[in-house]
Order: structure tokens, then sequence, then C-alpha cells
């Protein structure tokens, strides 16, 4: 008989779970309620939530809006978004992660500095990502955005430098950025770095390579704009080769199953646990209905 096991460390963070609450919350009440960009990175959830009554829209659309409820979801938003609400009478749902609040409001408050103008302000992260956007609408749009090592090597090392990083990126890299500005950044220049990335997420990968390292077989079930789900993604297979990305049940290759002993269920932090049950739900009937073909 196949072991199942789904990782518990696995599934939405609590910026994510805050946010889908707040929108079950507001929609329970039964008016309608506008999204700004998708409320996760996961199709499925978000298809969930749209037969509830959520409404999603972009920035050209929400702009187009007037006296309705909008839900800011927890990558956060620049300054702009809430002035627009202001002015089109717009009720803003804030469910901003309180990690990506506190690490906007440093940034806002360095690039407010006398002589900021003389500083480089760098956000380690990905370039479009909901959050950096948001990260960057802190300067109006003068921080500079490095996405891995060999961009932060195009810094200029004779101005100061401030560094900031998207709260879901890798810390090992983090590290290594750091080490790197430490040995080039010249004498007449300073150099200062906050570590701003979520330990929620940030543990994940060692508790990752451990549940990945302790199964014969690996589903991973994320959606495919997920970021931080290829990131985690990226190391299960570095640990079990054996790894397969998978966004719901109806990816599942059965064949893979013969011989196999432990399955390892797995997920992004936009992974609903729900999803992740259907995933092993369809594993165990699949079983019993080749077990009942057999006799």
């Amino acid at each position: 008989m196949i072991e199942i096991e789904i990782d518990n460390e696995s599934g939405f963070c609590f910026g994510v779970t805050t946010a889908i609450h707040k929108a079950e919350e507001e929609l329970r009440k039964g008016t309608p309620l506008y999204c700004l960009g998708d409320i996760v990175h996961n199709g499925k959830e978000c298809e969930r939530l749209k037969e509830l009554g959520l409404i999603t829209i972009n920035h050209d659309e929400f702009k187009q809006l007037r006296g309705v409820k909008v839900l800011l979801r927890a990558h956060g938003e620049p300054p702009e978004t809430y002035q627009t609400a202001k002015e089109n009478s717009i009720e803003i749902i804030d469910a901003t992660c309180p990690v990506v609040l506190r690490l906007q409001k440093r940034i806002k408050q360095e690039y407010d500095l006398a002589g900021a103008k003389n500083k480089q302000i760098v956000i380690y992260g990905k370039n479009g990502h909901a959050e950096v956007l948001g990260l960057v609408g802190q300067t109006e749009g003068k921080a500079i955005v490095i996405e891995n090592l060999k961009e932060a090597e195009q810094l200029n090392f004779h101005k100061d430098i401030r560094l900031y990083s998207q709260t879901t990126k890798s810390l090992e890299e983090f590290w290594q950025i750091i080490e790197y500005i430490k040995a080039h950044i010249a004498p007449e220049a300073t150099f200062e770095y906050f570590d701003t990335i979520c330990r929620q997420v940030a543990n994940r990968m060692p508790n990752i390579r451990k549940f990945a390292a302790s199964h014969d077989l690996i589903f991973f079930v994320c959606g495919k704009k997920s970021s931080n789900g290829k990131i985690l993604f990226n190391e299960c297979q570095k640990i079990n080769p054996n790894s397969y990305l998978i966004d719901d049940a109806g990816e599942i290759d059965f064949s893979l199953l013969p011989g196999v002993k432990r399955i390892g269920i797995c997920g992004a932090t936009s992974t609903p646990k729900w999803l992740m049950e259907e995933c092993k739900t369809a594993i165990l009937n699949h079983q019993k209905s080749a077990k009942c073909s057999k006799e």
C-alpha cells in the first residue's frame, strides 16, 4: 500500500490567509467586492472565490470605478492606488500583509530622508511582481530592482547603497548579494542592508528539502504564476529528481506510481490545503480502482 503524506508546512502563508478571510467576510455581506489583481497566484483558488462573487480587476479598470469596495491583496500597492481610491470614493479593504506594510514604510522613510537623491535604494526582487511594484512606488519609481547577483554587479559602487528584499525571495542569494556589495563598495560610499525576507516563507526552504528527501515521489501543487512556488519546486527537484509540478489533481501522471512506496504532496505559500487534499484523494481513488480491476 502506498503511503501518502501532505506537507504540514505547505499552504497559504499568514498574509494570504488573512486576505482570503477578509474577502470571504465581505462577500458574505452580499455587496459587490472587487479585488485589484489575483488575490493569490493560484488559478483554482481564484476560481473558487469568483464563484462566491469576487470580481478581479486590473489597474486600468480600477481607475474607472466609483463608490465601490475594492480589496487590496497581501502583496501591497503603491501610494497612487490609495490616492485614486480617495479621488473616486472607493472603499479600500486593505489586506496588505503586515510584513510587506512594514517594508513599504521602511523604504519610504529612507527615500524621504535628506540626501536620498545621492543614494541608491536597491530592491532584490522580481521585476514586475505586484509586491515589488508597491515597494518601488514608495520611491516615486526611483528604486533599482535587481533579480540576482549578476545584476547586483552592475550597481554604482561609488554611491551609497541601501539594500532591501522582496519578502519572498531566497535568503541564501540575498546574503550572497550582501557579501558581494561589501567587497566592492568604494571607501567614500556607505552600504546598509535590511533583511526583510519573511521568515515564514524563508523557513520553508529547509523544510521542503527535508520533506523531498523523505519521499520516493513528490507532487508539488502550485499555480504557474507563483514565483515562490517556482523557487520551492526547484529546491524539491535538486533534492529529489523524482519531483513533479502540477496545477491540480487532473495533472497527476498515475504511470509514475508503480513501485513507489512513499508519496509526498507539498506546495507553495499560494497553494490552498484543499487542493493538496484533492490530489491525495485522486491518488487514493486511483489505487482503489486499480485494485478492484485486478480482483
